[in-house]
C-alpha cells in the first residue's frame, strides 16, 4: 500500500465503522448561537441593559466589545468559536463525501477549494466589487478561518494518530509562542514583544501585507503570522468532531469534554503570564482559553440536546445555524436597518421613547431572522 494513502485510510476505516448518519443538532445550534451575536443579539442586550440598568445586564453588556490589545472580552469568543465549529464539522463532512464514493483526491479538491473561496469572499465582503487594488483590504475574518481550517484539515488527513494530532496541536501552540519570544520588531523601536508597536505579527504585516490594514495602525487584525496559531483553533475543533464521532457513551464524551475544556483553560491562564491572553495577536494562551471555552459549550449543547434530548427551543438558533455564511455575507450587503425601519418604526412609536431602542433591537433580529426562516424553509443554504 502507498505510504501516502494509508493517513486517509485510516480515516476511512473510522468513519465507516460508524452506521448512523444523524447530523449534530448540538453542532448547528451552536453555531447558530455564535453568529446570533453578530446578526443583532448583542445590541439587544446592550439595549436592554441600558434600559433597565440590571448590574448583571450591565456587566454582560460590557462583555460585549472585543478587548482593545490584552485580555478577553465575551464578545472575542465569536471568531474563534466559529472556526472551532467548522473544524468539529470536518469529520463528520468528510464521512458523508466518503460514504458517497468520492475518495480522496476528491475530498483535497474541496479542502483546497473551501479554503481559498473563503479566502476570495473575504476579500469582496472588504472591499465590495472594487479594482482599487492598493488601497483593497486583504486580510478578513473568512480569509484566516478558510486558511487555518485547510491546513488543520490537512494535518488532519495525513497523520494517523490522534496522539499525533495531539502532538501537532502543542507543538504549533509552542512554535507560535517561540517566534514572539526570539523575534519582535525592528523597525518602530518598541522593545516590548508583545506589545502593538514591537510584536513580530504586526511586523510581518507590515513588510508583507499589501494594501490597508484594519483595524489598528500598526498591523491588521487578521494578519499572516496568525494563521499559524488559528490552525490549532481549527485542528481542536477537528479533534473534537473526532472524539464526538467516536463509539464512547454520550455521558462519557461529555464528562472527557468537560475535562479537557478545564484543564485548557488552566493551562491558558498559565500561559497568559508569559504570553498575554491577546485575540488579535491569537496568542498560545488565546487558542487555550477559548478553546477550553468552546469545548465547553460543545459540551453542554450536546448534553442538553443531543444526550437529553431537548431540543424544541433550538429552532431558533438551528434555522441560524444552517445558513451562517449567507447571514455574515448579507450583513455585509443587505440594508437592514432600512427594513427594520419600515416593520418596526410604526411600533416603537406606541411606546415611551426610551423603548425605541430596544425595540428597534428586537426589530433588526426578527427580520434577519425571518429571511434566513425563508432559506430554511425552501432549503436554500448557501455552502462551500
Amino acid at each position: 500500500m502507498n505510504k501516502q494513502t494509508k493517513p486517509f485510510n485510516s480515516l476511512t476505516s473510522k468513519i465507516n465503522k460508524e452506521n448512523s448518519s444523524e447530523r449534530l443538532l448540538s453542532l448547528d445550534a451552536l453555531r447558530g448561537f455564535d453568529m446570533f451575536w453578530i446578526m443583532g443579539g448583542a445590541a439587544f442586550f446592550i439595549r436592554l441593559s441600558e434600559l433597565t440598568g440590571a448590574p448583571a445586564l450591565q456587566w454582560w453588556a460590557n462583555q460585549l466589545t472585543h478587548a482593545e490589545w490584552h485580555g478577553f472580552q465575551a464578545y472575542d469568543m465569536i471568531f474563534p468559536l466559529f472556526l472551532f465549529i467548522s473544524g468539529v464539522s470536518f469529520p463528520f463532512s468528510a464521512k458523508k463525501r466518503v460514504k458517497m464514493g468520492n475518495g480522496r483526491n476528491t475530498l483535497y479538491k474541496h479542502i483546497f477549494k473551501r479554503g481559498l473561496l473563503l479566502v476570495l469572499l473575504g476579500i469582496l465582503y472588504n472591499n465590495g466589487v472594487s479594482f482599487d487594488f492598493e488601497n483593497m483590504r486583504y486580510a478578513s475574518v473568512l480569509g484566516r478561518i478558510g486558511l487555518a481550517w485547510m491546513f488543520a484539515a490537512l494535518l488532519f488527513m495525513n497523520t494517523r494518530k490522534t496522539g499525533t494530532r495531539v502532538i501537532w496541536f502543542w507543538g504549533i501552540l509552542f512554535f507560535y509562542w517561540l517566534l514572539f519570544i526570539l523575534f519582535k520588531a525592528p523597525d518602530l523601536g518598541d522593545q516590548d514583544h508583545f506589545s502593538m508597536r514591537g510584536n513580530i505579527a504586526s511586523y510581518i504585516d507590515r513588510l508583507l501585507l499589501p494594501g490597508r490594514f484594519c483595524c489598528f495602525e500598526f498591523g491588521d487584525n487578521e494578519g499572516i503570522l496568525a494563521v499559524i496559531s488559528a490552525t490549532a483553533t481549527g485542528l481542536l475543533g477537528i479533534l473534537t468532531g473526532e472524539f464526538l464521532s467516536s463509539k464512547l457513551r454520550p455521558m462519557k464524551k461529555v464528562t472527557y469534554m468537560v475535562v479537557a475544556g478545564i484543564f485548557l483553560l488552566f493551562v491558558g491562564q498559565a500561559w497568559n503570564l508569559v504570553f498575554p491572553i491577546n485575540k488579535i495577536l491569537w496568542s498560545s494562551s488565546f487558542v487555550c482559553w477559548v478553546g477550553g471555552i468552546s469545548i465547553l459549550l460543545m459540551a453542554l449543547f450536546y448534553l442538553v440536546i443531543d444526550v437529553w434530548k431537548q431540543r424544541k427551543w433550538t429552532f431558533f438558533f438551528v434555522v441560524i445555524g444552517m445558513n451562517p455564511l449567507t447571514i455574515y455575507l448579507a450583513n455585509r450587503i443587505i440594508r437592514w436597518n432600512s427594513a427594520t425601519e419600515f416593520a418596526f418604526a410604526g411600533i416603537a412609536d406606541l411606546f415611551p421613547e426610551t423603548w425605541s431602542p430596544l425595540i428597534m433591537s428586537v426589530g433588526h433580529i426578527a427580520i434577519g431572522w425571518m429571511f434566513l426562516y425563508f432559506l430554511y424553509k425552501h432549503k436554500i443554504f448557501l455552502r462551500i
